[in-house]
Formats: structure tokens, C-alpha cells, sequence
């Protein structure tokens, strides 16, 4: 919500790669739009002069897929670019470079930048027998930058709005500390924040969506923790119980099912509407409706 505007999104890039571009270079939106593509949801995309493309992921969490994701991503958003022209042309088409980035702002230690390269997902030749070719066949390339607050300094400053955020967050963080409550804390963030000119237009035009999508995050993250032990648990125990692996995949796949209903609850109870949920989890709406009933 905050870098849906296509101004902040050429600051960001620029803030990243440490380039200029003028402000007149054009700036499109291609974002997925919140559709679930493989149980995930696209943060930001869009294109600069034609000439780029950036995919841009925002993790509380260390994930070394994102350049499995981003990969797929980029095909749909590769989709929507092409839209219309003829790939199957003898004429070759010409369609904006990637690049791709992943900004961190979790707990766990983490370094200013990292890079997580798609070939370190893919499995060894030599079990077939088979020697390693000298060039990847496929590749991408994603820079994960640390935003929290301290770090990067060099982007944070070319980036007010990045800066800022990494600001609420913190104070957020503080303020958990501090109050025991999650929503004493963000409810103070915002104060302290729209008090001390941090985010203040934003916050005070969105306090109230912040506030609901802080609680749907954090409580979408313990949802996931606790039901993704639960699955590996209940996914052993069949599996170890009927003595094969169909039985552990099988186990797997309840668990899976589990914790997207035990998600759903705690989204429905927060507030939020069937619809956002079905988006978020994947299950249908009629399961949907008895979970809150």
C-alpha cells in the first residue's frame, strides 16, 4: 500500500541500485494484484520506461526459495507484458530486463545484502553419472537488502518513505517490549510516528487498515508456525503408523489442509472478509462461511 505509487516506486529503485533517473521516465504498476499464484502473493512489480522489470518481495522471514518464487512469479508477470503479441512470431519479440529484490526487515540476524541465486535449488548431475555443463541453462539472481532500521544506511537516505517504514517498524517492535500487548504497541506506534513526522500523511489517511493488516500479519505468521509443527508431527506419525511414504505424504497433505483452516480462523476473526481470506488461503468460499459460522 505504501509504494503503490509509481513516483516512490522510481525512488525505491533508485535507492536500491544507487542510479539516477529522471522523473519524467515513466513508471508502470504490474503488480498480480493480490491473485494467489502457487499459495503466495506477488508484493510489487512494474515496469520502468519499458526497458525494466522489478520484482520486488517484502520478507519478516528468511526464505532461501524466494528465487524459486520470483521465478514464478516473473512468468505471470511476463504474461500480462506480452499480452496481446504474438510470441509465436519469426520477429523477435523484445520485452524489459529483470531485476529482482527481496527486502528484509525480520528479527533474526541477517546481513545488509545477500544474493540467492535459483542454480544454488538445483540438484547435482553426478548421481546420473552425468558432469556438470560449464553455463546454467537457467538463472536468476535476487538481492536481499536488510531495510531494518540501521542498516543500509546509504539506501535509507535515498529513500525517505523506505526509511520511515523501517522507523514504524522499529517503534513498533519497541513498543512490544515495552507494552507485553502487540496492539497497545502498534496502536502507540502510530501515535509516536504521526507525532514525530514518520509516515504522518500516510498514517493518518490508513491508520486504521495498518493496525488490521499488522494484526492479520502477526497472527498469520503464528498460525503458520504452529500449524506448519503440527503437520510435520501428524505427517510422521501416519507415515510411521502405516509404515510407508504415501501414508507421511498423505499426513503431509491434512496438515497442510489444517493449517489453511487454522488460518482462516484466526483471519475471520480479526475481521476479515471471506473473500481477502479465500485469496489468502486458497480454500473456497462455502468452507469458508462454516468456519464462521
Amino acid at each position: 500500500m505504501l509504494f503503490s505509487d509509481p513516483d516512490l516506486l522510481r525512488e525505491l529503485y533508485c535507492a536500491l541500485e544507487g542510479v539516477s533517473l529522471p522523473p519524467d521516465v515513466p513508471v508502470t504498476i504490474n503488480t498480480l494484484e493480490n491473485a494467489l499464484f502457487m499459495g503466495q502473493i506477488n508484493d510489487v512489480s512494474f515496469e520502468i520506461g519499458g526497458k525494466l522489470v522489478v520484482l520486488v518481495e517484502h520478507q519478516s522471514t528468511i526464505n532461501v526459495n524466494m528465487a524459486l518464487r520470483l521465478l514464478m512469479y516473473a512468468g505471470r508477470v511476463y504474461e500480462k507484458i506480452i499480452e496481446g503479441r504474438n510470441i509465436y512470431s519469426s520477429k523477435r519479440l523484445s520485452i524489459p530486463r529483470p531485476e529482482f529484490f527481496v527486502l528484509y526487515n525480520g528479527t533474526d540476524p541477517f546481513p545488509d545484502n545477500e544474493i540467492y541465486r535459483l542454480s544454488d535449488s538445483f540438484e547435482s548431475l553426478k548421481e546420473l553419472g552425468l558432469e556438470e555443463k560449464d553455463f546454467l541453462s537457467l538463472e536468476l539472481v535476487v538481492r536481499v537488502v536488510n531495510i531494518n532500521e540501521g542498516r543500509n544506511g546509504a539506501i535509507a537516505s535515498r529513500c525517505k518513505k523506505l526509511a520511515e517504514y523501517s522507523a514504524f517498524v522499529a517503534k513498533a517492535r519497541a513498543f512490544v517490549k515495552e507494552f507485553g500487548s502487540r496492539e497497545e504497541a502498534v496502536k502507540e506506534a502510530v501515535k509516536y510516528c504521526k507525532k514525530h513526522g514518520i509516515l504522518k500523511g500516510f498514517l493518518k489517511l490508513h491508520a486504521a487498515e495498518v493496525l488490521g493488516m499488522l494484526f492479520t500479519e502477526w497472527n498469520l505468521d503464528d498460525a503458520i508456525a504452529v500449524a506448519r509443527e503440527e503437520a510435520l508431527e501428524d505427517g510422521f506419525e501416519k507415515g510411521m503408523a502405516e509404515g510407508r511414504v504415501e501414508g507421511f505424504e498423505e499426513g503431509i497433505a491434512e496438515g497442510r489442509t489444517d493449517e489453511k483452516l487454522e488460518i482462516a480462523r484466526n483471519l475471520l476473526s480479526e475481521g476479515s472478509t471471506p473473500e481477502f481470506v479465500r485469496k489468502i488461503t486458497g480454500l473456497d468460499l462455502e468452507t469458508i462461511a462454516d468456519l464462521g459460522n
